[in-house]
């Protein structure tokens, strides 16, 4: 069995997750740049084209060639509305974890709710995965309202195991297993 992730493109019914693109970077770095965002992730601050550009050139194809993960651009009506990736995975285990954020337009449509849930039953189904994981800034209750209404358990909190650009932070563990879907 392969140990890389293909390069697929999953559909729903309005969205669309598939490779980041150049033409993307605009909306990258909107998203990147937004208070929300920097708030619960480590990105450079300020977030600019050549960090998108490098991301989407350099960044996200090598992690899916090493076999470590992969980023899908979340597109809707033809607009970038965010990122999700899976990342941290384990082939042997079976295990990856995944990650995301949206653009600021696109929040509380329940964009990333859709995403979430089309990149976890793939990985779980399509791949055969027997673990996907989430790891959540105890503060985002936007994010933890995107697991628990995506399937996820809730398992603890990770003490301290968050990096932020105000420092560490504790982070709320979910996962899904095959038996949740």
């Amino acid at each position: 069995m392969s140990k890389v992730f293909p390069d697929v493109v999953l559909r729903t019914r309005r969205l669309v997750l598939r490779a980041l693109r150049e033409a993307d970077a605009e909306g990258i770095v909107t998203a990147a740049s937004d208070p929300v965002t920097q708030r619960w992730l480590p990105m450079s601050n300020p977030y600019t084209r050549e960090d998108a550009m490098l991301w989407v050139r350099e960044t996200a194809p090598a992690m899916r060639a090493s076999g470590s993960g992969l980023t899908r651009a979340i597109e809707w009506g033809g607009a970038f509305a965010g990122a999700i990736d899976l990342r941290r995975t384990d082939w042997r285990h079976r295990e990856t974890e995944i990650a995301f954020w949206s653009a600021p337009a696109f929040r509380g449509r329940g964009v990333m709710t859709e995403a979430t849930v089309a990149l976890s039953r793939w990985v779980l189904t399509e791949a055969a995965f027997e673990r996907v994981v989430l790891r959540i800034a105890t503060g985002n209750s936007a994010a933890a309202r995107v697991a628990e209404k995506a399937g996820f358990t809730y398992e603890g909190t990770a003490r301290n195991a968050g990096l932020a650009h105000a420092g560490r932070l504790d982070l709320a563990v979910y996962s899904l297993i095959p038996d949740d879907l």
